[in-house]
Protein backbone atom coordinates (compact mmCIF):
# COMPACT_ATOMS: atom_id res chain seq x y z
CA UNK A 1 0.00 0.00 0.00
CA UNK A 2 1.13 3.67 -0.83
CA UNK A 3 1.62 5.89 2.16
CA UNK A 4 2.63 9.39 1.29
CA UNK A 5 3.09 11.69 4.73
CA UNK A 6 3.49 15.37 4.42
CA UNK A 7 5.31 17.36 6.95
CA UNK A 8 6.53 20.64 7.78
CA UNK A 9 3.68 23.09 7.28
CA UNK A 10 2.59 25.98 9.24
CA UNK A 11 2.04 29.49 9.96
CA UNK A 12 4.83 31.98 8.49
CA UNK A 13 5.10 35.70 7.97
CA UNK A 14 5.54 37.46 4.55
CA UNK A 15 9.06 36.91 3.43
CA UNK A 16 9.96 33.67 5.33
CA UNK A 17 10.80 30.14 4.67
CA UNK A 18 9.51 26.20 5.36
CA UNK A 19 10.63 23.20 4.53
CA UNK A 20 8.32 20.66 3.88
CA UNK A 21 9.13 17.05 3.75
CA UNK A 22 6.99 13.79 2.11
CA UNK A 23 8.20 10.48 3.81
CA UNK A 24 7.06 7.57 1.50
CA UNK A 25 6.25 3.93 1.83
CA UNK A 26 4.87 0.85 -0.47
CA UNK A 27 6.92 2.09 -3.22
CA UNK A 28 10.51 1.90 -4.94
CA UNK A 29 11.38 5.62 -4.55
CA UNK A 30 14.49 4.94 -5.94
CA UNK A 31 12.66 4.35 -9.06
CA UNK A 32 9.80 7.31 -8.70
CA UNK A 33 8.94 10.63 -9.64
CA UNK A 34 8.02 13.00 -6.90
CA UNK A 35 6.04 15.86 -7.03
CA UNK A 36 4.42 18.89 -4.82
CA UNK A 37 1.34 20.20 -5.28
CA UNK A 38 -0.82 22.94 -3.77
CA UNK A 39 -4.80 23.97 -3.87
CA UNK A 40 -5.68 26.82 -2.27
CA UNK A 41 -9.61 27.85 -1.61
CA UNK A 42 -11.43 28.51 -3.95
CA UNK A 43 -8.84 27.51 -6.51
CA UNK A 44 -7.47 24.14 -8.57
CA UNK A 45 -5.01 22.15 -8.04
CA UNK A 46 -1.61 22.88 -9.16
CA UNK A 47 1.51 22.17 -9.78
CA UNK A 48 4.51 23.24 -7.48
CA UNK A 49 7.49 21.22 -8.54
CA UNK A 50 8.61 17.96 -10.05
CA UNK A 51 11.64 15.88 -9.58
CA UNK A 52 12.60 12.88 -11.87
CA UNK A 53 13.63 9.53 -10.42
CA UNK A 54 16.95 10.83 -11.57
CA UNK A 55 16.49 14.31 -10.29
CA UNK A 56 15.32 16.43 -12.98
CA UNK A 57 13.50 19.25 -11.52
CA UNK A 58 10.98 21.38 -13.11
CA UNK A 59 8.49 24.18 -11.39
CA UNK A 60 5.40 26.02 -11.98
CA UNK A 61 5.91 29.22 -13.32
CA UNK A 62 4.84 31.43 -10.08
CA UNK A 63 8.12 29.44 -7.76
CA UNK A 64 10.50 32.18 -9.35
CA UNK A 65 13.10 30.37 -8.13
CA UNK A 66 12.14 30.86 -4.70
CA UNK A 67 11.50 27.10 -4.30
CA UNK A 68 13.53 23.99 -4.44
CA UNK A 69 12.42 20.42 -5.01
CA UNK A 70 14.93 17.39 -3.40
CA UNK A 71 14.59 13.94 -2.93
CA UNK A 72 16.95 11.29 -0.33
CA UNK A 73 16.58 7.89 -1.53
CA UNK A 74 18.18 6.37 1.34
CA UNK A 75 15.45 8.19 3.62
CA UNK A 76 12.97 7.31 0.98
CA UNK A 77 11.86 11.26 1.43
CA UNK A 78 11.12 13.97 -0.88
CA UNK A 79 11.55 17.61 0.09
CA UNK A 80 10.34 20.89 -1.06
CA UNK A 81 12.58 23.80 0.61
CA UNK A 82 10.22 27.35 0.29
CA UNK A 83 12.22 30.42 0.59
CA UNK A 84 10.31 33.96 0.00
CA UNK A 85 7.33 33.20 0.88
CA UNK A 86 4.22 35.87 -0.14
CA UNK A 87 0.23 35.41 1.32
CA UNK A 88 -0.38 34.10 -2.60
CA UNK A 89 1.41 31.04 -1.44
CA UNK A 90 -1.33 30.19 1.26
CA UNK A 91 -2.45 26.62 0.55
CA UNK A 92 -2.58 23.03 1.41
CA UNK A 93 0.33 21.34 -0.52
CA UNK A 94 0.32 17.79 -1.44
CA UNK A 95 2.89 15.21 -2.16
CA UNK A 96 2.26 13.01 -5.40
CA UNK A 97 3.51 10.18 -7.22
CA UNK A 98 2.78 7.52 -9.80
CA UNK A 99 2.77 4.44 -8.83
CA UNK A 100 0.85 1.14 -8.93
CA UNK A 101 -0.99 2.65 -12.23
CA UNK A 102 -2.37 5.50 -10.81
CA UNK A 103 -2.26 8.70 -8.56
CA UNK A 104 -0.85 8.36 -5.00
CA UNK A 105 -1.73 11.65 -2.69
CA UNK A 106 -0.66 12.49 0.89
CA UNK A 107 -3.32 14.13 2.89
CA UNK A 108 -2.42 17.43 2.56
CA UNK A 109 -0.09 20.09 5.00
CA UNK A 110 -1.43 23.68 5.49
CA UNK A 111 1.09 26.51 4.64
CA UNK A 112 -0.36 29.93 5.49
CA UNK A 113 1.72 33.02 4.96
CA UNK A 114 0.21 35.80 6.79
CA UNK A 115 1.47 39.10 9.05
Amino acid sequence: QVRLAEYGGGLVHPGGSLKLSCSTSGINFKISAMAWYRQAPGKERELVAHISAGGDTNYGEFVKGRFTISRDWPRSTAYLQMNSLEPEDTAVYYCWTWYYGRDNWGRGTQVTVSS
